[in-house]
């Protein structure tokens, strides 16, 4: 008898008892107004489903003439008739790029598209046994016209051993470094040591059984001065062989956002943990300080930033394959550069599943608080 496991294409052929539904906008009255108009300080359900089920696929876009106003919408969800959303995040946060931009990419379970990448997909499997809750708030001080599909399927019940789904924003602006002052530039990028990651940036810190499947990373680099200029005789993007040609004119400029190592701590355990990383670009799949946009399904750089990796950053790693599992707890940390030293604007979307209850969130950011630094 053939076995068809593994992969979803190898489970497409199997007959399955649910039944599939869709909500969207669509205009009730038959005309071709297929979107809500959400005005400012409104809050719109796009989905309360009773019963069981398992929401698979989200499309939207918008139409909103405000700058920023993709970290003036916020995106919430809750499961199951729980008190606290297990999903509170910025609306263009959550579908994969940060600082309220947009690129065209494509990533397994998020993807942005065209037109100029304003079309929105998550395809995070989204299970419930009771009541799925979505909803939109429109924080902008001007309407919000939004269309949406939200597809699901309706079960007669669902396995007690699927977790709930979880995403959390988190911003830290600037990050806590230290002065370069009277430090040569290889001694302030590179120079000190981390011996416990007390001072990491954290992307997601959640208590109870589950799996952590990944994030984005949204980076301003804020650092300048005239040592920061590139060198006229160097290429860029700068390139591996670069290194070897022109390694001590880079390293007197070298304004590399990264070199911060990804520390991972699962059910309490103390430094370091089990899971300890090499550098940023590194924890996202990447290698040698890329400067060039790249999309792949598990990782990718949506924004590349400028010359010099100045200006802003934007990038995904997801944990598909090799989801992080946990007991008790897990504390998700990255070094904002090497020991900690840089002082950049770091914000992030972790995303996750767990058995319900879950940590209460941090509370979102007033607005103003929200909103990327001018370029």
């Amino acid at each position: 008898m053939a076995v068809f496991k593994g992969s979803p294409l190898g489970e497409l052929a199997r007959i399955r008892n649910v039944r599939t539904r869709r909500i969207s906008s669509w205009d009730r009255t038959g005309g071709n107004d297929d979107r809500l108009h959400i005005q400012p300080g409104q809050t719109a359900t796009l989905a309360d489903i009773t019963g069981a089920g398992c929401i698979n696929h989200i499309w939207c876009t918008l139409d909103c003439e405000q700058p920023h106003h993709l970290r003036r919408i916020v995106l919430r969800m809750r499961w199951d008739n729980e008190q606290a959303y297990s999903v509170e995040v910025p609306l263009g946060d959550f579908f994969g790029v940060g600082h309220a931009l947009t690129r065209n990419f494509v990533s397994l379970p998020l993807q942005m598209s065209p037109a100029d990448g304003k079309s929105f997909n998550c395809f995070f499997p989204m299970p419930f046994s009771e009541r799925a809750l979505i909803e939109i708030e429109n924080q902008c001080d001007v309407e919000v016209l939004f269309y949406y599909y939200i597809n699901y399927e309706e079960h007669p019940a669902i396995d007690a051993d699927l977790g709930r789904f979880h995403a959390q924003w988190r911003r830290q602006n600037p990050c806590d470094g230290i002065s370069d002052e009277g430090m040569t530039n290889p001694e302030w990028s590179f120079g000190g040591v981390n011996l416990d990651g007390s001072g990491n940036y954290v992307i997601l810190e959640a208590q109870g059984t589950g799996h952590y499947v990944g994030c984005n990373l949204n980076i301003h680099n804020l650092r300048q001065g005239a040592a920061m200029d590139w060198p006229a005789d160097v290429p860029w993007p700068l390139r591996m062989e670069d290194f070897r040609t022109h390694g001590e004119q880079i390293l007197r400029c070298f304004n590399w956002y990264g070199e911060g190592d990804d520390m991972i701590f699962i059910d309490g355990e103390a430094w370091p943990p089990s899971l300890h990383g090499t550098g940023t670009e590194d924890y996202f799949n990447t290698a040698w300080c890329p400067a060039v946009e790249y999309s792949a399904p598990y990782h990718g750089i949506t924004l590349a930033g400028d010359k010099n990796w100045s200006g802003k950053i934007s990038l995904y790693r997801f944990h598909i394959e090799d989801p992080i599992c946990f007991q008790k707890s897990i504390r998700v940390t990255i070094e904002h550069g090497h020991a900690n030293h840089r002082s950049d604007d770091y914000s992030s979307t972790a995303y996750w599943y767990q058995a319900e209850p879950h940590l209460p969130f941090p509370a979102l950011p007033a607005v103003a608080d929200r909103l990327p630094r001018p370029d």
